[in-house]
């Protein structure tokens, strides 16, 4: 599901944007939504319990539940084919949907642009920023900037390792995983100058057994805290607690599988979002087409700290934080790739939204790997 194209901040609307469209209001502090007779579904390509992305969307889902007037039908394990129309379908037909949110990737074009088309009184939005202009105005996008989680998850890890070794489990050398995994080295060392991370790409997004295998083989090199990427972080904590390794955590919250070892994690938090639909809607006014957020917009968080991290690592961290709610740049020059280019300038730096940053296809120095 986490394959998303290199310009998503080019075609993501900034917080003065959203706004004009009278959703600015709810973000940061959402306001409690009253959304009378809104009923909304959700689609997941996977379990809701899969201790990731999907599970990200599902504790969303369940805060919306809480909201008064909203009720939020579910369905989960929709493949990417023709299924989720007829999902789409049946939320509307059946239950009366007034918004849908489709989670998956793949599930943007065709499927929900002509879902948009044959119901025009219904809203549906995308977890990811595909919608362009031309496309159905009942449709849209919406996402979160992990890479800004990722940079304090790095920040806490530098200061948790004992060997100086870090381990990244990475599904494909896309530019939203590229950025993850420098944002985590240059959180690391700005922590702590002496830590390499090591990367090791699995080649696709859900591939459990390889995942142990990579999150194994970086434990063995001497990596004694792990993260990743991929849809599922499950098998990699998993893994990592039981080599007696920290870890650090993606998508969704994964500190119940590692008791020991967990020191925080990368969260998308889409409650902020899908309550700042409904109150929109109930309100009667218009939803933006493409909406994005990080830190500064409450649409990321990073994971509770769990007995992994350090009193120094929970100190530094929290006051990343701080500044990444600030929206101060962590991409300064001057910073070279692994191959020893030079891709900032001296004197250059790059803010948290800024393009530049989805156009990423190098691994940072101190990253131990290769894309190509």
């Amino acid at each position: 599901m986490t394959q998303h194209p290199l310009s998503r901040r080019r075609l993501l609307q900034t917080a003065s944007a959203a706004g004009a469209f009278g959703l600015a209001a709810p973000f940061g502090l959402v306001r409690p939504a009253r959304a009378g007779d809104l009923t909304i579904g959700i689609v997941y390509v996977g379990p809701r319990d899969d201790f990731g992305w999907n599970q990200a969307h599902a504790v969303a889902a369940q805060a919306l539940k809480q909201v008064p007037g909203v009720k939020v039908v579910e369905e989960e394990n929709v493949p990417e084919t023709a299924a989720v129309s007829k999902t789409m379908e049946s939320m509307i037909e059946l239950d009366g949907a007034g918004l849908i949110f489709a989670t998956s990737f793949g599930y943007y074009s065709p499927f929900v642009v002509e879902e948009a088309k044959k119901y025009p009184k219904v809203q549906f939005r995308h977890a990811a920023p595909l919608w362009k202009k031309g496309d159905p105005e009942n449709a849209g996008g919406y996402f979160g900037y992990l890479d800004q989680a990722h940079y304090i998850d790095g920040i806490a890890a530098g200061l948790s390792t004992k060997s100086n070794k870090l381990g990244f489990v990475a599904a494909k050398p896309i530019s939203t995983v590229l950025s993850n995994i420098n944002s985590f080295l240059l959180g690391a060392r700005k922590v702590n100058p002496k830590v390499t991370v090591q990367v090791i790409f699995t080649g696709d997004w859900s591939l459990p057994v390889r995942e142990a295998e990579a999150t194994n083989a970086l434990v063995d090199a001497g990596a004694d805290v792990i993260t990743c990427h991929v849809d599922s972080p499950k098998v990699v904590i998993q893994t990592a607690e039981g080599r007696g390794v920290k870890t650090c955590g993606h998508n969704a919250s994964q500190a119940p599988l590692a008791p020991k070892g967990f020191i925080t994690g990368a969260e998308y938090k889409w409650e902020t979002i899908y309550k700042s639909y409904a109150d929109t809607l109930s309100k009667g006014g218009k939803l933006p087409n493409m909406l994005s957020g990080g830190y500064d917009l409450d649409f990321v968080q990073n994971t509770a700290y769990g007995a992994g991290a350090t009193p120094e690592a929970i100190k530094a961290a929290d006051a990343a934080k701080a500044e990444m709610k600030a929206k101060k740049p962590y991409y300064v020059g001057e910073l070279k790739d692994n191959k020893g280019n030079v891709v900032i300038a001296a004197g250059k730096s790059y803010a948290p939204y800024d393009p530049w940053i989805d156009s990423i296809n190098f691994l940072a120095d101190g990253v131990v790997g290769s894309i190509s």
